[in-house]
C-alpha cells in the first residue's frame, strides 16, 4: 500500500501546484485591470482561501480551499454566537469524514437564478419601497427583524462599517406611511469578493417583519437584488433555503429559480442544534411562546421534557433543580398571584391599593339607569369579561346603550360576570416585568388593512389574517365577527366596501395579538414613571413574571391608567429584547453565558 501511495501523493501535489499557478496567474491579470478596484478587506481575501464576514458569521467559499483539512480548520475558527456557512462544498461526504463530530451537512437546498434570462416583474410595490440600507437606525431595524425571525443578530455598527464594502449589498423595504423597516435582504458579489471565474452572486438573510401589513415584500426584495446583480454583470444568483420551507421555495420557483446540486456545511453549535440533533418529541406541536423558552433552555444546556405540547407545558431541569412551566407561567408564580390576575376586578383593587392609577369601573347588571349614567359620565366605555384572556369578549369605545347591550351579551359567553370601564384614549402598552425588573415594553396596535382599490374589506381582512397566522405559527388571526362589523360601521364601512388604494382602515379596536394586533418595541424610550408603576403593580401582586397592560397617551409620557395584569405573558414578539433569556436567568441563574461570565469575574 505504501508503494502505491507515493505516485498518488506526487500527482496530488502536481494538481495542487497547477491550481495555485492558475490562481496566481488570474490574480496577476486582475491586478492589471483598473476596473477591478477592491477595498482593503476584499484584497486580503484574494490571497488564497476566501471567506466574507457577514456579521452573523462568515460565508466561507469552499471551492477556494485546496483540501478538506484546510476547510475544516477554517470552520473551526467560527466565533462565539456566530453561524458560519461553508458554501459550494464539492464533496460533502469527504468533508464530513474529516470531522464527523464537529460539522454537519446543512439540510438545505440550493436554488439558482439565471440572470441572463431573468426578466423583471411588472408588479410594483404598494405602500412601501425598496432602497439601500443607509443608517444605523436601519441596521437596528434589520436586527429587530432578524430577532423576530429567529436569525442571528449583527452588531449595528457592522452594517455601517461595511457600507463601502463592494462585495456586500444590503437592501431594506420601508413602509411609506410609517417609515418603519419591514424587510431586508443581503447580497454577496462573488466576483468582487474573490474574482469568481463563474461570475456568481448569492442572496442571504431574506427576512420580512412578521407584522408587516403589505403583501409581496419578500418577492420585491428578491427581484431588486436580482436586478442589482444583473446590472453588475453577474451570471447567476444563488441562495440556500431549508428543505421544508415550502412557502419560500414556492416563491423562488415562481421567480424562476431552479435547484442545483450545491451543498453547505456548518459547525455543530447551539445555534445550529435543531438542524443536526434529534428533535424533541412533540416539539412541533408547541406554540411560539413555549417554543421560544424551550429553544433558549436547550441552547444553555438545560434539560427539557415536553409534558403536554398542545397546552404548552414543559419541565426544565438543570443542576438538580426542576421547574414545571406552562409557557412563561412557572411554579415560581403562586396560586394566590394567579388568582389575583385571573379576576380583573380583584386585580384592579389590589393594584389600586398600591397607588396605581385605575379607570372607574362597574359590574354590568340589570340596573340600566346606572349603566346609562355611567355612559353619560364617561362618553365611551370598554366592556370585558371579568375572567378571560387573549382579548376574547372585549369591546372598546362603545358609545350607545345598544352597543353595550350587545357587547355584554358577547362577553357573558366568556364569563358570567362582565365589567364596564371608562374608556381611556391612547395606546395599549404592554410592559413585561421579570424578577421585578423591566425586560421589555411594547405598544400594541389594533389590526388594520390597507385598501388596494380592487378587493373588498372582507377579502383584505382574510389576506391580512393569513399573513399574520403564517408569521405567528397560527397564534394571531383577525376574527370577522360582530365586533369587527361594529368597528367598520363606526368608520362608515362594511365588509363589502371596496376601499380606494392606500386607504388605511382599523378593523378592530382591541390591540390583542391573538385577534390580529401588532406589537412595536418601545423599551428604549418608555417613560421611567411607567416603568416604576409596572414594577410596583408586580410587587403588589407579588408575581415574578407578569405582563402589565397600561393605556397611555404615549410611551414617552408619564400619564397612564392600569388595564390588567397577565400572569402568563407571551414572551415572543418582543424582539430584540431578551425575554426568554431573562426568564431562564430567573429559573436557573447558574445557566448560560451570564453564569460563566460571573464565574470568571467579568461582571
Amino acid at each position: 500500500m505504501a508503494k502505491k501511495s507515493a505516485p498518488d501523493d506526487r500527482s496530488q501535489r502536481h494538481r495542487s501546484d497547477k491550481a495555485l499557478a492558475h490562481r496566481l496567474k488570474r490574480l496577476r491579470a486582475d491586478s492589471m485591470n483598473p476596473v477591478m478596484e477592491m477595498s482593503e478587506a476584499e484584497t486580503a481575501s484574494r490571497t488564497g482561501a476566501v471567506s466574507v464576514d457577514c456579521g452573523w458569521g462568515r460565508l466561507i467559499f469552499a471551492q477556494t480551499f485546496e483540501n478538506a483539512a484546510d476547510l475544516v480548520s477554517a470552520i473551526r475558527e467560527e466565533g462565539p454566537e456566530r453561524r458560519d456557512i461553508a458554501f459550494y462544498v464539492r464533496d460533502p461526504h469527504v468533508l464530513l469524514a474529516e470531522a464527523p463530530q464537529e460539522i454537519f451537512l446543512d439540510p438545505s437546498h440550493t436554488f439558482r437564478l439565471d440572470l441572463a434570462t431573468y426578466r423583471s416583474g411588472r408588479r410594483q410595490p404598494r405602500g412601501y419601497f425598496v432602497r439601500r440600507l443607509s443608517s444605523e437606525a436601519d441596521a437596528r431595524a434589520v436586527n429587530r427583524i432578524y430577532a423576530a425571525r429567529g436569525m442571528v443578530s449583527v452588531r449595528p455598527d457592522f452594517f455601517w462599517s461595511n457600507r463601502d464594502n463592494r462585495a456586500i449589498t444590503y437592501f431594506v423595504a420601508e413602509d411609506e406611511a410609517t417609515g418603519e423597516i419591514v424587510g431586508t435582504v443581503t447580497g454577496i458579489d462573488h466576483r468582487r469578493a474573490f474574482a469568481d471565474p463563474e461570475q456568481g452572486s448569492s442572496l442571504w438573510c431574506l427576512a420580512v417583519d412578521p407584522q408587516a401589513r403589505h403583501p409581496g415584500i419578500g418577492e420585491m426584495l428578491v427581484r431588486r437584488l436580482a436586478e442589482h446583480f444583473k446590472a453588475r454583470g453577474a451570471a447567476h444568483m444563488d441562495l440556500s433555503v431549508l428543505h421544508d420551507n415550502d412557502q419560500a421555495i414556492a416563491l423562488y420557483e415562481k421567480l424562476g429559480f431552479r435547484r442545483v446540486p450545491v451543498f453547505a456545511v456548518k459547525r455543530k453549535n447551539p445555534i445550529n442544534e435543531r438542524l443536526y440533533a434529534r428533535p424533541l418529541e412533540a416539539y412541533d406541536a408547541l406554540n411560539p411562546y413555549a417554543r421560544l423558552i424551550v429553544d433558549e433552555a436547550r441552547r444553555r444546556g438545560v434539560h427539557v421534557e415536553i409534558t403536554d405540547a398542545e397546552g404548552g407545558f414543559f419541565r426544565l431541569s438543570h443542576g438538580g433543580r426542576s421547574v414545571h412551566c406552562r409557557e412563561s407561567l412557572s411554579e415560581m408564580t403562586s396560586g394566590v398571584a394567579m388568582s389575583i390576575c385571573d379576576d380583573k376586578a380583584v386585580t384592579r383593587r389590589v393594584v389600586e391599593a398600591a397607588g396605581i392609577v385605575v379607570p372607574e369601573q362597574m359590574v354590568a347588571g340589570d340596573d340600566r339607569h346606572a349603566l346609562q349614567a355611567f355612559l353619560e359620565k364617561h362618553g365611551r366605555v370598554v366592556v370585558k369579561p371579568a375572567r378571560g384572556e387573549q382579548g376574547r369578549g372585549v369591546a372598546v369605545g362603545l358609545e350607545t346603550i345598544e352597543d353595550i347591550d350587545r357587547a355584554v351579551a358577547t362577553a357573558r359567553e366568556v364569563c358570567d360576570r362582565v365589567l364596564v370601564e371608562a374608556c381611556f384614549d391612547g395606546e395599549d402598552l404592554r410592559l413585561v416585568v421579570i424578577d421585578f425588573k423591566l425586560v421589555a415594553a411594547a405598544v400594541r396596535r389594533p389590526p388594520r388593512v390597507v385598501g388596494d382599490g380592487r378587493s373588498n374589506i372582507r377579502r383584505l381582512i382574510e389576506s391580512q389574517s393569513r399573513r399574520r397566522s403564517a408569521a405567528t405559527g397560527g397564534e394571531s388571526t383577525i376574527p370577522i365577527d360582530a365586533e369587527t362589523e361594529r368597528c367598520l360601521a363606526a368608520a362608515g364601512f362594511d365588509l363589502d366596501t371596496v376601499p380606494e388604494s392606500g386607504t388605511d382602515i382599523v378593523v378592530r379596536k382591541t390591540a390583542n395579538l391573538h385577534t390580529g394586533g401588532s406589537i412595536h418595541d418601545v423599551t428604549g424610550v418608555v417613560h421611567h414613571r411607567l416603568v416604576e408603576a409596572a414594577i410596583n403593580a408586580a410587587r403588589a401582586i407579588d408575581i415574578p413574571v407578569v405582563g402589565i397592560d397600561f393605556m397611555v397617551h404615549s410611551p414617552t409620557e408619564p400619564d397612564y391608567v392600569f388595564i390588567e395584569a397577565n400572569e402568563r405573558p407571551g414572551l415572543a414578539n418582543h424582539e430584540p429584547q431578551p425575554t426568554a433569556e431573562r426568564f431562564l436567568d430567573l429559573l436557573f441563574p447558574l445557566s448560560g453565558h451570564r453564569a460563566a461570565t460571573q464565574a470568571l469575574g467579568k461582571m
